[in-house]
């Protein structure tokens, strides 16, 4: 499919040499890994190699903590529900409130029909994790601290290692959902106070539909999944031999370009920013500008919404994504939005720009060419724009949602 890509961070293309690295075991090598005879056997080598590539990139001091999934969000739930399992008498949960739904929506369901407490940490305008709250919190009530490494909307780096640090004296299992840092920043596992940790393959040029949880040697774990002795009986299920084989190589080629990814590709992200923030008034970055990850930018558009960017992006053949979501029939901002308190008028205009190592510089040449007839469009059919225009603002209700 032809146009301009820039929304990796809901799901990348699938690496041609990640598809060529799993197209035997779709047809030739197609035995079960559990098999003893030659057909499992030669499938059972990939695999290991797969983990030991994963285990690589994520700087795991063992190939044994690797734990293959479906995706992201079985790794984040099984990480959570494990530790409640592990420690029963310890009915507290601590996470943030910008977290995606996989953990946010469970940590709702354990809240409402569990009994468990569940501290949502709060963020600055930046984004920004209150580390004196979390601190305030810890104790030895708290099973499980779930955490993500980078978040999907605005590339805002959490200080991940040091809250694990912080954590440890209280014996609580800490969790980060890496999904969107790996292949991003550079993850070192082994030595540090992380116990476990999510990513999911889709993200870093893999298939969709696999997915790993980190488990350190030693920590607390309860499978979720029970049957076979699949994954040393830690997640049982005939293995996604191909995906997995196919994640292994993605691991391998994403660990080859983290430097590329923040060098290359944050160049490129920051001349889109600058280009945007040049041409066009009543707009402004969100996030921490100065720790976050390489390929994301989120602009909030003051005046206008998301969704009619994203339309009219669209017709040029360029993909991005909004920070709106749409619920019960009216149009809100989304809960990292409204998490870092970004005004109404900004908040439902906020485009999330995501690359990739496939992103080129006519690609953002194209973008900045664009964009700047696209908000000056739809900000001159703005009942509010016109306002402000006119200097009658004061007393007046935008017309979103």
């Amino acid at each position: 499919m032809q146009g301009i890509y820039l929304d990796n961070n809901a799901t990348t293309r699938v690496d041609p040499v990640v598809l060529d690295t799993m197209l035997p075991y779709f047809s030739d090598l197609y035995g079960n890994p559990s098999s003893i005879h030659s057909f499992g056997f030669e499938v059972g080598k990939a695999m290991v190699n797969a983990r030991r590539q994963v285990q690589s990139l994520l700087g795991a001091e063992y190939d044994s903590e690797i734990i293959f999934t479906s995706c992201g969000s079985e790794s984040d739930n099984t990480a959570i529900r494990s530790a409640l399992e592990a420690m029963p008498d310890r009915r507290e949960i601590i996470t943030s409130c910008v977290e995606h739904p996989a953990i946010l929506e469970l940590c709702d369901y354990l809240e409402s029909q569990q009994g468990y407490t569940v501290h949502r940490l709060n963020v600055d305008e930046k984004g920004r994790i209150d580390l004196d709250q979390y601190q305030q919190l810890l104790s030895d009530r708290v099973a499980i601290v779930s955490i993500m490494w980078a978040n999907n909307e605005t590339g805002t780096i959490f200080p991940i290692e040091q809250m694990a640090s912080m954590a440890k004296p209280f014996g609580c299992v800490f969790h980060t959902d890496a999904v969107q840092a790996v292949g991003k920043v550079p993850i070192k596992l082994a030595g540090s106070d992380i116990d476990m940790l999510s990513m999911s393959g889709h993200k870093i040029h893999a298939p969709k539909g696999i997915g790993v949880l980190y488990v350190r040697r030693g920590a607390r774990y309860r499978p979720w999944l029970r049957g076979g002795h699949q994954e040393r009986g830690r997640r049982a299920g005939t293995e996604n031999t191909t995906s997995i084989i196919g994640l292994g190589k993605a691991a391998e080629l994403a660990e080859l370009h983290v430097d590329t990814m923040n060098t290359k590709i944050k160049a490129l992200r920051d001349k889109l920013q600058a280009g945007i923030l040049d041409q066009i008034s009543h707009c402004f970055v969100t996030g921490d500008p100065e720790h976050r990850t390489a390929n994301t930018l989120n602009i909030a558009f003051e005046y206008i919404e998301g969704e009619a960017i994203l339309l009219m992006l669209n017709q040029f053949g360029i993909a991005a994504s909004s920070g709106s979501a749409c619920t019960s029939g009216s149009l809100e901002p989304s809960h990292v939005m409204r998490a870092m308190k970004i005004p109404q008028t900004a908040a439902h205009g906020s485009i999330r720009f995501s690359l990739s190592r496939y992103t080129r510089e006519k690609d953002i040449d194209k973008v900045l060419e664009v964009i700047p007839g696209i908000i000056e469009r739809l900000r001159s059919i703005s009942p509010y724009w016109q306002q402000l225009q006119k200097g009658h603002v004061e007393g007046f209700t935008p017309a979103f949602g």
